[in-house]
This record gives C-alpha cells, structure tokens and sequence, in this order.
C-alpha cells in the first residue's frame, strides 16, 4: 500500500480506520467486482458496498466501488480500452441510479450534504449517467461518469505509465499520481467538508511539488527520481493531516485506484 499523502497507510492510521481496514475491503469487493459482466453496475454498487460493511467499520471505498463497476464490467464483457467503458456508461438506466443511490445511503460517505436535483435520499428519475452529470461539477468521480473517464485515461497515459517507463517503483508512481491529481482537480472530499477555498489550497500545495519535482519533458509529466523523500511531501502530508486528518483528499485517492485498474487492464490486452 502505498504511502499516499494525507491518506491511511501503513504506519498512519486515522482514529478510525487502518490500513487493514482497506485490505479487507479490497477483498471483499473482488468477488462482487467478479460478477460484474452478470448483472447491472447499480446492483455491482450495491452488492459491493454491502460486502465492504461486513468487514470495515466505516466507509472505505465507496468512491472505489462506484469508478471500479463500469470498468469491471467493460472488461468482464470483453471490452478493448476506453469505448468499452463508454459502451457501459451508456446502457446505464433509471433502476441502476436506484440501486446505487441505495448503496450511497448506506455506505454513509462523509460530507455528503444535500441538493436540489436527484438527491441521493430521493428516488431517481434519471439515468445513474444522468445523476453523475449533474453531480459532476462538485464531485469528480461523479465528473469521471459524465465525461467517459477521460481524466482518468488521461493519468494513466501521461503520469502513471510513463512515470514507471521511466523507472520508478509503483509506489513512486502512485504517489506522483496522486500528487497531479490533486493539482490538477481540487479534491472533492475536501471540498464537501471543508469548503472550496481549502479545496483549492491544497491543490495549489500539490502543484508547486509537480512544478519542483516534474522532469522537464513536454508529452508526459514524470518526476525526478528522489521525490518522495522531498521536505516539499513531507511538508504537505502533515498539512493535510492537520485537524485530526479533515483534509483527507479521499477523492484523489479513489480516483488514482481507478488509474491503477485501467493501467493493469491496459498493460494486459
């Protein structure tokens, strides 16, 4: 698991919740993830919310869970890349939005809040897509839905897979993911908790080390090797942790486990 800034691992837990609590959730979710080509990506949601409750304290992967469905079940159905995700994207229908609106409710994200059209403890009367893009402006995994995982893809080919052709670990990358991420997309999660003006700090934060740290090269952004021992990341971990761990960028977190899916579907074909 990799060291993540501000986010649990191995040796910094959060008050409730540790880095075990996320393995068992990855565990529990891989059997569910498995049937995805079989049944509906609302019911994939919903099933897989319900496994990760049987053996977390708390919500650990609802994000994970909601980008993870649709790709599954690209690749169950012999899917090649990104049109077969668009593909599932664009089958979703009203009763997927049902059923994923019911997982929402229970997983019980943090900073949820409440809005004027297709709220989640309302019944939908939209495509689950639908529901995503109208979300999609204060939620970037909602954003994900709405414009056919593109950023993601995006991650994928101009951070991560060239930051481990150039030779970096896959902590190295995942870490450097994570950073542009956050640099590029203000985290959600701190934003829906905290407020977007903190949101946008810690964007700015993450994109001086991008600005330090980046390799000068003009088709990707990698980094130079040695980053992840900088004062720059050491010093914006502890920031983020401040305040018994309220700036928590879980939505980059989610969104970098998303990265690592499709890099390991792309690597394969």
């Amino acid at each position: 698991m990799a060291c993540k800034p501000g986010n649990v691992h191995p040796g910094a837990p959060f008050d409730d919740l540790v880095a075990e609590d996320f393995l068992r959730s990855a565990q529990a979710i891989a059997p569910e993830m498995a049937r995805a080509g079989s049944r509906s990506v609302g019911e994939t949601i919903l099933q897989s919310v319900r496994a990760t409750r049987e053996v977390a304290p708390s919500n650990t992967n609802l994000g994970i869970i909601i980008l993870f469905a649709p790709v599954c079940r690209a690749i169950a159905l012999g899917g090649l890349g990104r049109e077969a995700v668009v593909s599932v994207l664009r089958e979703l229908t009203v009763e997927d939005a049902e059923l994923a609106f019911q997982a929402i409710r229970e997983a019980m994200p943090g900073g949820l809040g409440k809005v004027d059209q297709q709220d989640v403890t309302e019944r939908p009367t939209v495509t689950l897509r639908e529901a995503m893009s109208l979300a999609a402006e204060r939620d970037s995994i909602a954003r994900a839905y709405a414009n056919d995982f593109f950023d993601i893809w995006a991650i994928q080919a101009q951070v991560y897979r060239p930051t481990r052709e150039q030779g970096l670990t896959r902590e190295e990358a995942v870490v450097w993911s994570q950073i542009v991420w956050m640099a590029r997309f203000p985290d959600t999660l701190i934003a829906r908790k905290l407020g977007r003006e903190l949101a946008e700090e810690s964007a700015h934060r993450a994109h001086r080390i991008v600005e330090a740290w980046r390799m000068p090269v003009t088709t990707s952004v990698v980094p130079r090797p040695g980053f992840l021992q900088s004062r720059e990341l050491v010093d914006f971990d502890r920031w983020l942790r401040e305040d018994g761990h309220m700036r928590n960028p879980g939505t980059s977190a989610d969104l970098v486990a998303a990265t690592l899916l499709i890099d390991l579907w792309q690597t394969s074909i």
